[in-house]
């Protein structure tokens, strides 16, 4: 099976003229995928934290954090990882990497939920990619458990 090669991640514009995240993974067998995410309006209390840089730019929305986090943490723990082990390398992100809590469960506030998602939905893309282009008709499963 495939691994994970390489992961970059970038900021732009998204439609409400907000800065969010997109990030490629290049895979052993020399793919290539491609997610990114929206930016979140939602303020509830019981939600994932996105991370935002504050500050000036971008009237504080900027997202320049979150990309760091992607290529300075994120990316050196995953290289090497079977792209099928979605479970195990979301739980990675969220649990070894991050770890924060709050009162209502896992906040992921170190990292970011915007650095967190746009990586879990290119590693999805790619192993649902991947299992395709092997020839597979089959439903891909995300997390056996």
């Amino acid at each position: 099976m495939a691994t994970i090669v390489f992961i970059k991640a970038r900021q732009f514009f998204e439609s409400y003229g907000n800065q969010t995240l997109e990030a490629d993974i290049n895979l052993s067998n020399e793919s290539f995928h491609r997610a990114a995410v929206s930016s979140d309006a939602s303020t509830d209390v019981h939600e994932a934290l996105e991370l935002r840089d504050g500050g000036k730019d971008y009237l504080g929305k900027g997202v320049s954090k979150a990309v760091s986090n992607v290529q300075d943490i994120i990316r050196p723990a995953l290289v090497g990882r079977d792209l099928t082990d979605q479970c195990g390398i979301d739980k990675c992100m969220v649990e070894t990497l991050d770890g924060t809590q709050n009162e209502w469960g896992r906040c992921k506030q170190k990292l970011g939920a915007n650095a967190i998602l746009v990586v879990s939905l290119a590693v999805c893309k790619a192993g649902a990619g991947t299992h395709i282009t092997q020839g597979c008709k089959s439903c891909f499963p995300l997390c056996r458990g």
